[in-house]
Parts: structure tokens; C-alpha cells; sequence
């Protein structure tokens, strides 16, 4: 993993927390000037380009260093003016360096229901927006309304932080790679090329004073999978249609009760799929 920043303040917290050890020193960057860029889209994006070759160095090693290549996976923000600006950046540079290799962004979406202090964040997001459709080949949307849901309903948290949810619930970016599962995203599930942006649902964030351990079978994963509740960013399915679904399941799964829920999904419509195509449900299992 790469850490990268136009100012040091989270990296520094990084640092200094129980997850300091998980990440190499010489992958990590941090601007020298340290004052951020500003929540500027053009600045971040200028701050970029001066320090290309430093980036690149970073990604080319540890690109190089991997036994089989699949592709690169972004998190970011497309509100502030570095995961917009040095972002967008990132996105242009790793697609043309790297044209035959998978992209994914997380891309974190302002919320939705309050106005934010940052005058030009409408603004931002426009010019993030315009680099996510041109150069990355899958985008999951993340918005701050649901997170804030999520962490509000299932975490019992009332004031949270970016760092505080992702450093112990990273379940949503950590399932996707396993065992190649990437592939799958640019294969059956996604049957048109202009919608590269799929609708992310999760089931295994909980607070820890409330879990238990307990048998779940693979209907009730599938099911909780399509409640609305579960929803990593803030739309409804109720009035819309699926065109595809992907689930990935991760643990001690027979594939004969994989068949079993599926067909007890169809059989209840549970899922409303579109018209025009086959009601497709992709099932990935991970270990």
C-alpha cells in the first residue's frame, strides 16, 4: 500500500497508531511544504505533477515487486482538494503507464442532506467526476450520508472519523481483491460499458460490543445483501432495477446451498431486475 498526502497530519496519526507497522516507510509521501492543498481541485492537481517521478518511483517498485500484476485500487475523496485534485492525477498518470491494468477507485462522495464549509467542493467533485469516467474501469461509490448512517445505526457512533471507520472496518475495499475476485467486475456482472459505477451493499460491519458469534447461512447473507439498510451510499432500490448482481462470500460456503439461495431469491423476487436482460446473480466465494 501507498500512503500519499499533501498534508501530514493523517499520515501522522497513522504513524502513530496501533497500524503503524503494516506499512512500509518508503511507500509513504507526504509534502514537504505540509500545507495541504488548500480543498482546491487545481492546486492538489498542480501539486501532483511536480512530484510525478517521486509517485511514480513508489508505484513502479512495488508494481514490479508483485508476482502477478491485476491492478491498482484507489481510495480517495472527491470533495477535498487532494483526493480531487492529486486523485485525478494519480488516475491519468496510472492509466497511461498502465493501460492493460485494472483501476478501481473508492471514491468517497460528499453528503448529500448539509451544506459543506467548502465553497468550492461542488467544483471539485465536477473535475473528479469527469477523470473517474474517463480512466478508471470501476468505481465504487462511497458518500459521507451513509457512512454517517452506517456508523450512526450499526457502530452506535455519534461523532466518528474517516480514519476511525476504514482503520476498523475495512471489510468493503478488503473483500474485493481476494483471490482475483477484480476480474469478475469487468466480465458477466458488467454488461455495459458506461456503467462502471456498482451500487456496494455490506454485511459484516458491527460493533464489537454487539457482535456475536453465530451460524449464518448463505440465504440470509444474500438477503441482507439486498436491503436497502445495507447500502454503502445513499439510493434507493425500490423504484429502480438491477441489471446485475455480484455477491462475494467470503468463509466456509458450499456451493450447494449457493444454488439453493439463488434460486429461492428468484423464486421470492426479491431483486427486481430489468426487462430487456437475464435476471444475472454472479456468486464469488473467497477464503
Amino acid at each position: 500500500a501507498l500512503l500519499i498526502d499533501l498534508e501530514p497530519r493523517v499520515i501522522n496519526q497513522i504513524q502513530t497508531s496501533e497500524f503503524k507497522n503494516l506499512y512500509n516507510p518508503e511507500n509513504i509521501y507526504m509534502s514537504k511544504e505540509g500545507g495541504g492543498a488548500g480543498n482546491n481541485w487545481a492546486k492538489g492537481y498542480s501539486q501532483a505533477e511536480g512530484v510525478q517521478e517521486e509517485i511514480c518511483e513508489m508505484i513502479d517498485r512495488e508494481a514490479d515487486g508483485s508476482d502477478s500484476l491485476e491492478g491498482f485500487m484507489l481510495l480517495h475523496s472527491i470533495a477535498g482538494g487532494t483526493g480531487s485534485g492529486m486523485g485525478s492525477y494519480l488516475l491519468e498518470t496510472l492509466s497511461d503507464r498502465y493501460p492493460k491494468k485494472l483501476l478501481q477507485t473508492y471514491s468517497v462522495f460528499p453528503m448529500l442532506t448539509e451544506t459543506s464549509d467548502v465553497v468550492v467542493q461542488p467544483y471539485n467533485s465536477v473535475l473528479t467526476l469527469k477523470r473517474l469516467a474517463l480512466n478508471a474501469d470501476a468505481v465504487v461509490v462511497l458518500d459521507n450520508t451513509a457512512l454517517n448512517r452506517i456508523a450512526a445505526d450499526r457502530l452506535k457512533l455519534s461523532n466518528h472519523t474517516g480514519t476511525h471507520f476504514w482503520g476498523k472496518h475495512p471489510e468493503v475495499p478488503g473483500s474485493i481483491p481476494s483471490g482475483g475476485i477484480s476480474t469478475l467486475l469487468v466480465s458477466p456482472s458488467v454488461q455495459y460499458i458506461v456503467l462502471y459505477t456498482p451500487l456496494t451493499a455490506n454485511t459484516s460491519i458491527v460493533h464489537q460490543a454487539h457482535s456475536t458469534v453465530r451460524k449464518t447461512t448463505v440465504m440470509d447473507v444474500m438477503r441482507r445483501l439486498l436491503q436497502q439498510k445495507n447500502l454503502m451510499v445513499s439510493a434507493s432500490t425500490r423504484r429502480g432495477a438491477y441489471i446485475s448482481v455480484l455477491n462475494i462470500i467470503q468463509g466456509e460456503v458450499d456451493p450447494a446451498s449457493v444454488h439453493k439461495s439463488l434460486q429461492r431469491i428468484r423464486e421470492r423476487r426479491l431483486a427486481r431486475f430489468i426487462q430487456w436482460g437475464p435476471a444475472s446473480i454472479q456468486v464469488a466465494l473467497a477464503r
